[in-house]
């Protein structure tokens, strides 16, 4: 038995038991996946995957316990060289983030400043992407740490930790309508937002559920002209005068923004959570800390390690 073979049958999974791709992704022949995978079959006495012919389609019932094993042996495999770069390098590496574009636009920069200032030959890569991709990104190994609002405390393969609580601001131009409702002490229903288009984030992205739910709650329809994936292109069709835009508190600057106000929509949505998340069982370098550190003081290293062995399925909430 080898780790070639563990990873053969690992990404032939992950490649939808596509056997040109996983040949691709291993930089080997797909005869080459083939055998591998048939030595260790042969060696464990099972067959791993269903066959068509020469094709796989699925994994057997005895594969299907294999291959949650297989995954925990490339992780302990991966941990065993971090630990192993942990203390031959020190403090150099690369640090991989993932995050949504209104998390590493608007809430990481300050840590990204402090932890780069601090850990100079620690190389620093960042990914953007939905929700959903953060979390996969995260379960492949490809990233160290994930950041986002949605979806992350779904995956049971991840520990997402809760971060900070942040809500909703109502922004239009200057002169709207609606500033000179606020400038007079007249309270923002959902009712009178309903009235206008809305610009506002796509579903799945920066706690669009809780606006959704919000208006079905009051068996409201609001009249969506344009879902973006982050605050910036939502404010510049705002600017156009194409909508009222909804958008995260956190991404409204009255010293950048100057064309636009901002109203407090707290009352209306529910407060949003953005989460860190790490994959269970990885080990995780000083500096990954040292990050977690910058970001959010409150995730101590002992808490982390807590965390961790606590398990899947547990939840933890501030």
């Amino acid at each position: 038995m080898n780790f070639q073979q563990l990873r053969s049958v690992r990404e032939t999974v992950r490649c939808g038991f596509n056997l040109t791709e996983v040949a691709q992704v291993l930089h080997t022949s797909q005869p080459g996946v083939s055998r591998q995978i048939r030595e260790l079959e042969d060696e464990l006495g099972v067959e791993i995957f269903v066959r068509a012919g020469k094709r796989l389609t699925g994994l057997t019932p005895p594969g299907e316990v294999v291959l949650p094993i297989v995954e925990r042996l490339l992780v302990e495999a991966d941990n065993l060289r971090r630990a192993g770069a942990d203390y031959a390098s020190q403090d150099r590496g690369t640090l991989t983030i993932a995050a949504t574009h209104s998390q590493a636009r608007y809430a990481l920069p300050p840590a990204v400043r402090d932890f780069c200032a601090a850990h100079p030959e620690v190389v620093l890569h960042m990914h953007q992407g939905s929700p959903q991709q953060v979390a996969q990104l995260l379960l492949s190994g490809e990233a160290d740490i994930g950041v986002a609002t949605e979806a992350l405390a779904s995956y049971e393969g991840l520990l997402a930790l809760p971060c900070y609580r942040w809500t909703h601001s109502v922004v239009v131009p200057r002169g709207h309508v609606l500033v000179d409702e606020a400038d007079r002490g007249e309270p923002l229903t959902l009712q009178r937002l309903a009235a206008f288009p809305l610009i506002t984030y796509e579903t799945g992205y920066t706690g669009r559920s809780h606006i959704d739910e919000a208006f079905d709650r009051h068996e409201l329809k609001p009249n969506v002209v344009l879902a973006a994936m982050d605050a910036d292109v939502i404010k510049t069709y705002v600017e156009l005068g194409m909508g009222v835009g909804l958008v995260a508190s956190i991404a409204y600057d009255d010293q950048r923004d100057t064309a636009l106000r901002a109203i407090d929509a707290r009352h209306l949505f529910a407060t949003n959570m953005t989460r860190l998340a790490l994959r269970r069982g990885a080990y995780l370098r000083s500096y990954v800390y040292e990050f977690i550190r910058c970001f959010a003081p409150p995730l101590t290293r002992e808490l982390i390690a807590q965390a961790m062995n606590e398990g899947e399925g547990s939840r933890f909430e501030i």
